[in-house]
């Protein structure tokens, strides 16, 4: 569950949030739109607690997992690695990374990987940490279609059972992960 009442942010005098409303129950996959700079990454941020400067109240039961929109890995770990370090389960590790089509590449670092490969790396890494909460912040940027789509198959899996919210530009994902938009 998300529950934001009355959110107000700003940055300098750009008034980001004045009294944003938002009301999300414990499972379902939701989705939201709008153009650069209107706030999307931000609300992103707040929901997950890395960013504290605001005023209203913004609540969430459970474990937040974050595909942020840079892949974040650490550069001295493989990819197998970068996924074990949060959940520490051998089997989830390898069927994860098998399952984003990276099973032969389990030994490599970031700088081995393509942009890519290191977008699934990302995403097999959140979805491996133990969460009730996934927010997805443009998280299929660089994969061709193809692997897209088999990566949306394995969140619409593994997160059927969970609150999912997504931000993307582009509405086909949304669509794809069968998402309900939210006001934004």
């Amino acid at each position: 569950m998300i529950k934001i009442k009355n959110l107000k942010k700003s940055f300098d005098k750009n008034v980001i949030f004045n009294g944003f409303d938002l009301c999300l129950p414990d499972t379902g996959t939701y989705y939201i739109n709008g153009p650069s700079g209107s706030g999307k990454t931000t609300l992103m941020r707040i929901i997950s607690g890395l960013d504290t400067e605001y005023e209203g109240t913004v609540e969430h039961s459970g474990k937040i997992s974050y595909v942020f929109q840079e892949n974040r890995l650490i550069p001295s770990l493989t990819a197998y690695e970068n996924v074990f370090e949060v959940c520490h389960k051998k089997e989830k590790t390898l069927y994860l990374l098998k399952e984003v089509g990276l099973e032969n590449d389990i030994d490599k670092y970031p700088a081995e990987l393509s942009g890519g490969m290191n977008r699934r790396v990302a995403i097999a890494r959140a979805l491996a940490y133990d969460h009730d909460i996934l927010l997805l912040d443009e998280p299929f940027t660089a994969l061709d279609d193809d692997i897209k789509n088999s990566v949306i198959k394995l969140i619409k899996e593994t997160e059927k059972d969970r609150l999912v919210l997504l931000v993307s530009h582009d509405e086909s994902e949304a669509e794809a992960l069968g998402c309900i938009s939210v006001p934004f």
